[in-house]
């Protein structure tokens, strides 16, 4: 294991206990928002957020996802609801302060999400009323620009790529919302704080991009993405400060350093696997399962290489428009056709990849909607895919050897193990 690996892991505990104290003990007013909304906003007016996927996988990693989703459907939802975004909202239908983590979320401030799909404002606009809170909405207007090689360009031409009338569009929508919270909290939106912090969100994506562009080349993968992930996404819910910007450079550090003294993750490289989605947050040793016996390496995972395209902007004297054009289309590039399935193609090209694993969870509409067409993609790339029915964070429909198993047999099929 990578020494900063277990200190981001040091680090986000601590950082949980920090926010419990200041969310839970002494009341601060604080946010509940989805991970492709504009977080660099609270972190510079100082207002703790909790972020609905971080508090998903938090508590599917605590073996309570099964019990939540449950409760749930005894409450009247329907069993198919998206579990990603519904997880946090089954837990306060539960209203179960002996199992939930923190006793349960009290009241926010404010509840935020992008309108990405049909489901999400059903499930932050009831949350909110079962909370006491309200929901701040933004919109996702129509991208129309289908440029599938958007990530070559995303750095420098972000005005072009995300359109103007789209990222006018979304700055009005953040200062709405700065207004909503200078007059909610009595904290006031400090500018000069704001752009030092997007300078320096710059400064840590390109040490994780400059990791990621080495692990691509590199024979064999120096590190595996279980340890890729808790590396990038931690730091990435902390962007920008001193810590993050800290941790990022010594994990580059750490990965040009395993790849000059030719380590690699596992001693018996033979496939290099990329995986297509979010982290199975209730089982990560299944990405290491088939190291050893088939020499398989998950060496790709979305969140590394995404902190070069979708994160790194010439600020070009306006921060607030570059921020706007970073959250503008996260999701888009993440699930919907052409810009997931061109840059994924690129990625695997990128990284010698001989076979993708590709999560598709039943009930989750959005990570359903390009997925299909990413794995035709790859395969005319000539990249096979497997596409296995399983959510991330709902482990009742999960079963590790089963799922391990399943990998193995494909592999096989496809002639790549034996």
């Amino acid at each position: 294991m990578l020494a900063c690996t277990a200190e981001a892991t040091a680090y986000q505990k601590a950082f949980g206990q920090e926010l419990r104290r200041r969310v839970v003990e002494d009341r601060e007013p604080y946010a509940i928002v989805q991970a492709d909304t504009p977080h660099e906003l609270f972190h510079a007016m100082d207002i703790p957020i909790v972020t609905n996927q971080w508090w998903s996988a938090y508590i599917s990693a605590k073996q309570l996802s099964t019990r939540y989703f449950d409760k749930l459907v005894e409450a009247g939802y329907p069993a198919n609801s998206c579990k990603y975004c519904s997880l946090g909202l089954a837990c306060s239908v539960a209203n179960e302060s002996e199992t939930a983590p923190w006793g349960g979320l009290p009241t926010p401030t404010v509840m935020v999400a992008r309108l990405t799909c049909d489901c999400i404002q059903q499930v932050f606009g009831q949350w909110a009323n079962l909370l006491g809170s309200e929901f701040f909405p933004m919109e996702a207007p129509a991208w129309t620009d289908k440029d599938p090689q958007w990530f070559a360009h995303s750095r420098d031409e972000w005005r072009r790529v995300y359109q103007p009338d789209r990222i006018a569009h979304m700055v009005a929508e953040m200062q709405d919302l700065i207004a909503l919270l200078e007059n909610r909290t009595g904290r006031k939106f400090d500018e000069g704080k704001f752009h030092h912090l997007m300078e320096q969100i710059n400064v840590q994506e390109g040490y994780i991009w400059e990791a990621a562009q080495a692990i691509g080349k590199a024979r064999p993968c120096p590190v595996s993405i279980a340890e890729q992930m808790p590396n990038t996404m931690i730091p990435q819910w902390h962007r920008g400060s001193d810590w993050a910007v800290a941790h990022a450079k010594k994990f580059r550090d750490e990965v040009l350093e395993r790849i000059a003294t030719g380590q690699g993750t596992s001693g018996n490289e033979k496939l290099r696997l990329m995986w297509i989605g979010a982290g199975v947050w209730h089982d990560p040793g299944f990405y290491q399962a088939l190291e050893e016996s088939l020499g398989a390496v998950f060496v790709w995972s979305m969140y590394m290489p995404f902190a070069g395209p979708a994160y790194i902007r010439e600020l070009q004297g306006s921060p607030m428009e570059a921020l706007a054009s970073r959250v503008a289309s996260m999701n888009e590039t993440l699930h919907l056709p052409p810009w997931m399935n061109g840059w994924m193609v690129a990625e695997a090209q990128r990284c010698g990849i001989d076979a993708c694993v590709l999560l598709l969870p039943p009930d989750n509409r959005l990570s359903q909607s390009g997925t299909k067409l990413t794995a035709l993609a790859l395969e005319d790339a000539g990249v096979p895919v497997l596409m296995i029915d399983a959510d991330m964070v709902d482990a009742k429909i999960w079963d590790h050897d089963r799922m391990v198993g399943m990998v193995a047999d494909f592999l096989r099929e496809k002639g790549l193990a034996q």
